[in-house]
């Protein structure tokens, strides 16, 4: 009995101690069980929360500095850029060199940034219209004697002048040729007919005109402003010797009759002297429809070689006007005026695009008066090198006939 009641006590104690243990295990398997379905969000440490605050800073005032020195690199690039060329303004600062060469009246691709296309690194073009304008200033402009081939003329002289003629004034013989029959226009050489018209007219020379509007409008770049008064006398000084084209055109403006009587009086002046070859439209010589042949200027050099006033204000080295607040100094456009070893009896120059450079004089050489016509020259300075070469073999010509032994 006792020995049963012994292992009644064991048994109790062995459950006691089972459920004793089995309830220390029952809150560890919960919160496990727990936390494997319901996950909570778990906090990054500090060290690492401070470390990504860090890196972001830095960022941000990378990001800062980077745009700035962009924004800085932009304004220096402006600044580099002539004032008012907008154009290499915008380039500068869309960061592109130079502009794509432009065609005339062709749309021409513009770099433009923005997308890049799918699969590779090429710059969209897009084409954008532009004016020919620019692109047609670039060419340079073709003379009357250039478009006819004229400029490919030789010659024994090798001028420089499409077009030349040499005449012994006094018996005629034409000593020297060179398309001389070309009909070209005569730029400024129509100055020469203004002042004969003038000269021939009588009207005084002391009569006060004033510059208008209407003369301003013909020629922009020119030192007689609107409202300047010269007499008819210094209006023919200017137009002769410095080819002043507000002044000739002031000259026609002011003829009985007005500017289109003045022309109609150049044009029967020209048939009356037999210049079947000339025409004239306006007094000044800025329009390439006044044209003339060489052989034609040659009878008008010799025909306003008799003219004295002729002779005298267009060979004049210089002239100053007085015009009150303000001193205007005028010189002669030919430099071969101030050249001692010529003796120029009457000259005139002339000069548009269409004409190229040209010169008509009268002068004494060798002995003997020579008129030469110079037409279509390319250069400032080849129709004055035209005339020396002339005259050094008109020279040499002389020269030689000293030297030549009779025959027989």
């Amino acid at each position: 009995m006792i020995f049963c009641v012994n292992r009644l006590k064991v048994a109790t104690q062995w459950v006691v101690s089972l459920v004793f243990a089995a309830t220390l295990a029952l809150p560890v398997g919960a919160v496990a069980a727990n936390q494997t379905k319901t996950p909570t969000k778990v906090n990054k440490p500090v060290a690492a929360k401070q470390v990504e605050k860090k890196k972001s800073v830095a960022t941000r005032v990378g990001a800062r500095k980077t745009e700035a020195a962009s924004a800085k690199g932009r304004t220096v690039a402006a600044k580099a850029v002539k004032p008012g060329d907008k154009r290499k303004a915008q380039l500068a600062k869309s960061g592109r060199n130079t502009p794509l060469a432009k065609a005339p009246g062709k749309k021409q691709p513009v770099a433009r940034s923005g997308p890049r296309a799918q699969g590779g690194n090429k710059v969209t073009l897009v084409a954008h219209s532009r004016p020919a304008a620019a692109s047609v200033m670039l060419q340079p402009r073709l003379s009357a004697g250039e478009r006819l081939g004229l400029r490919e003329s030789e010659d024994p002289l090798d001028l420089n002048s499409s077009v030349a003629l040499v005449v012994d004034q006094e018996t005629s013989e034409v000593l020297f040729s060179k398309n001389d029959t070309a009909v070209l226009p005569i730029a400024s050489l129509t100055k020469l007919m203004t002042g004969l018209v003038i000269a021939d007219a009588s009207l005084p020379m002391d009569e006060l005109i004033t510059i208008t509007e209407e003369d301003a409008a013909v020629y922009r770049n020119s030192r007689l402003a609107v409202g300047t008064q010269l007499t008819r006398g210094e209006l023919m000084h200017l137009s002769l010797m410095s080819s002043e084209n507000r002044a000739a055109h002031a000259l026609g403006r002011t003829f009985p009759g007005g500017s289109s009587q003045f022309v109609r009086r150049m044009n029967t002046m020209a048939l009356e002297l037999g210049m079947q070859d000339t025409r004239y439209v306006e007094p000044t010589g800025l329009s390439s429809q006044n044209q003339s042949s060489a052989r034609d200027l040659a009878t008008l050099v010799s025909v306003s070689y008799q003219r004295q006033i002729l002779r005298d204000l267009s060979t004049s080295p210089g002239h100053q006007l007085d015009l009150g607040h303000r001193t205007l100094q005028y010189n002669n456009s030919n430099r071969l005026i101030r050249n001692p070893e010529w003796e120029i009896g009457l000259q005139k120059t002339g000069y548009i695009a269409a004409a190229g450079r040209c010169l008509v004089m009268q002068a004494k050489v060798a002995g003997r008066r020579v008129i030469m016509v110079f037409l279509d020259s390319a250069g400032k300075l080849s129709r004055v090198q035209d005339a020396e070469r002339v005259r050094r073999w008109v020279e040499a010509q002389r020269y030689q006939q000293y030297f030549v032994l009779p025959q027989g």
